[in-house]
């Protein structure tokens, strides 16, 4: 049994960040995959001697030497640790101090410089981590996925080795989750337990309870503050800035009470989707399968077939099996663009894909004509623009599921593409 026992001064995450690197070096040697060794009782921002942490420090010193770091100068940085982060001709390092170095000069610090440090080092961390885990890229070794049930509908060989026959096959497979919505009294607990505030969004009609969230810094030391909101199935990250020009508002327990039991009443027991696995001989293949992620998972059956195998995209597997004409649903397209699995080619030439633009996901349409710039936006989508460039967004939230039907209603998907192939 595991009972780690950490305090609240900052520089003693340095031993719980030791724990957690050796006991993932422990799965790695006793059952080859060194994720097992922690037992899931770690946060990815706990291992502070990661690929993100060490990408995060030198972050952290280009800031201190810019100056950008609110109550440490670069000459109270390096007299307080004794660590040295210009060469002689006042340029950064080229070999700046590693991230144990810097952990174990923590250790050394007045409580409050250590708070001023690691504020700023666990932005920057956190904010690396979010992004990886939101671009599907953060590695999270072999993982198990669980529901309540899995059937495999379809299989396809899609390639068999010369030499030993060994094939690979392309599985399409339907899951079955139960939906475990967060109930009122749970959500009032929120407020109660740990201070959080009672909202309703004036303009769609759902409710939510608003916490505290750990604010991010981003390259250019900038810090941007965030609000957590909980909702009936899911809990999201948002800018202070952003939710201020928001709708959220401010409700009474009875006006909330009303609508996240209206809410509640529109969720089903269960949801039912459809995933793709590559499985088999993966590694002759293995580089022709979906750049976007290398995620390795497993499941098992209704059947008790066990699956290992890599998630691919319905845009991959479109591209693979030839399926040229597109007969997706809506919903199921919109959610495959916000993921950003797959590019939906429309018709008269257009493109529907997510793309990185201020800071955030959007979903940009391309290929448009000129002349037909007010229709779509009559449509809904919003018209932008971006280096001398007329850009068009289809907006976020519910209302960006309108706009796309709307859209795709004129202009018919034609096919689906991979992300990285288009």
């Amino acid at each position: 049994m595991f009972r780690p026992v950490s305090t609240d001064v900052k520089a003693q995450k340095r031993f719980i960040s030791t724990i957690a690197r050796r006991l993932d070096s422990m799965g790695a040697i006793t059952r080859g995959q060194r994720q097992t060794g922690g037992q899931n009782m770690f946060r990815p921002e706990d291992n502070l001697e990661s690929f993100y942490a060490r990408d995060a420090l030198r972050q952290l010193y280009l800031l201190i030497v810019n100056a950008k770091v609110e109550g440490c100068s670069l000459l109270t940085f390096e007299s307080a640790t004794g660590l040295s982060l210009l060469d002689i001709d006042g340029c950064l390092r080229e070999e700046l101090p590693p991230i144990t170095t810097f952990l174990n000069r923590m250790l050394a610090l007045t409580i409050d410089l250590q708070n001023i440090l690691f504020e700023a080092f666990e932005g920057l961390l956190v904010h690396r981590i979010e992004a990886a885990v939101a671009a599907g890229t953060y590695e999270i070794g072999l993982e198990t996925l669980r529901a309540e049930s899995f059937a495999v509908n379809a299989r396809q060989t899609i390639y068999t080795h010369p030499g030993t026959g060994a094939a690979t096959q392309l599985l399409t497979i339907e899951r079955k989750e139960r939906v475990l919505p967060l109930d009122l009294d749970d959500a009032l607990a929120l407020v109660r337990e740990r201070g959080g505030e009672l909202l309703v969004n004036q303009r769609s009609q759902r409710a939510a309870v608003k916490l505290g969230a750990r604010s991010v810094i981003d390259d250019d030391g900038a810090i941007h503050r965030r609000v957590r909101l909980h909702r009936p199935l899911d809990a999201s990250h948002m800018l202070l800035a952003d939710f201020v020009m928001s709708h959220w508002q401010p409700a009474d327990r009875d006006q909330f009470a009303d609508v996240w039991k209206a809410e509640l009443a529109d969720i089903p027991d269960y949801e039912t989707s459809t995933l793709h696995m590559a499985s088999g001989l993966l590694l002759p293949i293995w580089r022709l399968l979906p750049k976007e992620s290398s995620r390795v998972y497993r499941l098992q059956t209704d059947e008790g077939e066990r699956i290992i195998g890599r998630k691919v995209s319905p845009g991959w597997v479109a591209s693979v099996i030839r399926d040229t004409p597109c007969d997706l649903p809506k919903d199921e397209a919109w959610q495959l663009l916000q993921k950003g699995e797959a590019v939906l080619h429309l018709a008269e030439g257009q493109m529907l894909r997510r793309v990185r633009a201020m800071n955030d996901w959007r979903i940009e349409l391309s290929g448009f004509n000129d002349l037909g710039v007010d229709r779509l936006k009559a449509f809904g989508l919003i018209s932008e623009i971006v280096s001398w460039q007329l850009k068009l967004y289809v907006p976020a939230g519910a209302a960006g599921a309108d706009v796309f039907a709307r859209l795709v209603d004129r202009f018919p998907i034609q096919r689906i593409a991979d992300r990285k192939a288009a």
